[in-house]
């Protein structure tokens, strides 16, 4: 429960409210983190918030977080600078645990900021491309300029062993790819869809319907997996801020397969 001190060694503005910091530890370093995990980044006098782990540096240690501005502590923590000094504990949580998917073809949904923890994903599976089979990764954003991580998506799809395609909701004249949701490339994967693991993260409606395609197109239910988001403070299901269900988000996900989660995702809400 004690943070660790890690300092900032890199900082890079993703977008107008989203930056990346790349910190290392001062001292003693946490074990490295499973795609999909998470960490409790703390901004010392102001609080401590969960975020992804959106890569991992070349040093020892290193860990990469890619942080949206959207209140107090990530804000303190948007602003942090070269220098500066954050405190850290985790990782907590599930990860998506690539290894079940060795033999099989892995999908990669992402939308909107969901691609940053997804990001550690596509560079475990890109590092360790030989243990899968077809490799896809589907992108879907609000328009061109929310895109995250834009040179890297033209790095990858410039790779001949991995599919990548990106869609946006709206667009001006001058966007060339494609407009729509980002259910519409579920078509156009190029995976065999029963013998492919997929995992999923962005918003709870979008991953809601990119689940039911998934099933529809035969991946097992069981196989789609999900990164669920709620408002964690503990990390450890102690104060139950992040309970869905039976289910606290912190300790039994972040990470859920459809079959643990369709019932509750699919409930009306009152």
């Amino acid at each position: 429960m004690v943070p660790l001190l890690y300092r900032v060694e890199a900082r890079h503005q993703e977008l107008a409210d989203t930056v990346t910091i790349r910190i290392a530890p001062v001292m003693k370093a946490l074990p490295d983190p499973l795609p999909g995990q998470f960490e409790m980044v703390w901004a010392f006098g102001v609080g401590e918030v969960p975020i992804s782990v959106s890569g991992l540096g070349e040093g020892d240690g290193e860990l990469e977080h890619t942080i949206r501005s959207v209140g107090a502590v990530t804000k303190a923590l948007c602003n942090s600078r070269v220098g500066d000094h954050l405190g850290v504990r985790g990782p907590f949580g599930t990860g998506w645990n690539l290894d079940r998917a060795t033999g099989q073809d892995l999908l990669i949904v992402a939308g909107g900021l969901g691609l940053a923890p997804l990001r550690l994903a596509m560079l475990k599976a890109l590092d360790n491309r030989h243990r899968f089979g077809r490799l896809a990764l589907l992108v879907g954003a609000r328009d061109p300029g929310s895109l995250l991580f834009v040179k890297e998506l033209e790095r990858w799809r410039g790779r001949f062993d991995a599919e990548v395609e990106v869609i946006v909701d709206a667009a001006p004249p001058s966007w060339r790819g494609d407009v729509g949701v980002v259910t519409k490339l579920l078509a156009r994967a190029r995976v065999d869809f029963g013998n492919t693991t997929a995992v999923v993260c962005g918003p709870e409606a979008m991953m809601r319907f990119v689940a039911l395609g998934l099933a529809d197109r035969g991946v097992p239910p069981g196989q789609i997996l999900l990164s669920m988001e709620r408002n964690m403070r503990c990390a450890i299901g102690h104060c139950g801020h992040c309970q869905f269900g039976p289910e606290f988000v912190c300790k039994d996900g972040p990470v859920f397969p459809w079959t643990r989660m369709e019932k509750m995702m699919l409930a009306r809400e009152q």
